[in-house]
């Protein structure tokens, strides 16, 4: 095995590296805000909020993430340029690449799993703590955002931890919309050099090493946040 193709190619890894980070990054981050959203939807909304929140989760979690990407990039894509006046638009510059799709794809996927993890939580906080915060007067986002989210996260923090790792390893579909993450990166090295597993290894050391941080990073935030028993 060689890896002096490295030297030739490391920027390219590096630009790699970054979108794939940047990717996880939107994803988790605005897919965790529509999550907390989906999951009170679900908890405490009305019987049509719950019958769409539900809806939503269902199929996001119910098709591959691929088939998703695919057709937010072959086909709402495909659309757009039909808007009058996108294309001279500020806008198009960004909706015109394969990274917003693949952004929006990812973080609405995210988003149905996490709402889901966040149903279960907010359901396993004591009642009594609830019931403790409306006798102090709260109102009801008071209470939501001090007690309730609050202890919810907390509950669900190594499940949360693991759903990151999830998306981190589902971020080399983006491949297949010609966002030029580490894996696209990969590919081209293989196909200019002909090695197969050299550049492949490096993806792997890649996710491991990066894997190993969320985890190690999960386990300090849970040790920093006491639980209430």
């Amino acid at each position: 095995m060689t890896f002096s193709w490295i030297a030739s190619y490391w920027s390219l890894l590096l630009a790699g590296a970054a979108q794939t980070v940047l990717l996880l990054v939107i994803s988790v981050v605005f897919g965790f805000v529509l999550a907390i959203g989906l999951a009170f939807a679900q908890v405490s909304g009305g019987p049509l909020t719950q019958y769409l929140a539900r809806g939503y989760c269902t199929f996001f979690r119910g098709t591959p993430l691929l088939i998703q990407l695919w057709l937010f990039y072959y086909g709402v894509g495909s659309l757009l340029p039909m808007i009058p006046g996108l294309r001279q638009s500020l806008f198009w510059p960004i909706l015109r690449e394969g990274f917003f799709f693949a952004a929006v794809s990812f973080t609405l996927n995210y988003a149905a799993y996490e709402a889901e993890v966040l149903r279960g939580a907010l359901l396993a906080v004591p009642k009594g703590e609830l019931e403790a915060g409306r006798a102090f007067g709260m109102r009801r986002f008071t209470l939501i955002w001090r007690i309730w989210l609050p202890r919810a996260i907390r509950i669900a923090l190594p499940t949360i931890g693991g759903e990151i790792v999830m998306q981190l390893k589902a971020t080399p579909l983006a491949f297949t919309v010609t966002v030029m993450d580490l894996y696209a990166v990969a590919s081209k090295v293989r196909q200019d050099t002909l090695l197969v597993y050299e550049p492949l290894i490096v993806v792997t050391v890649f996710y491991l090493i990066l894997t190993a941080i969320i985890a190690r990073a999960f386990r300090l935030l849970e040790a920093q946040v006491p639980s209430r028993r």
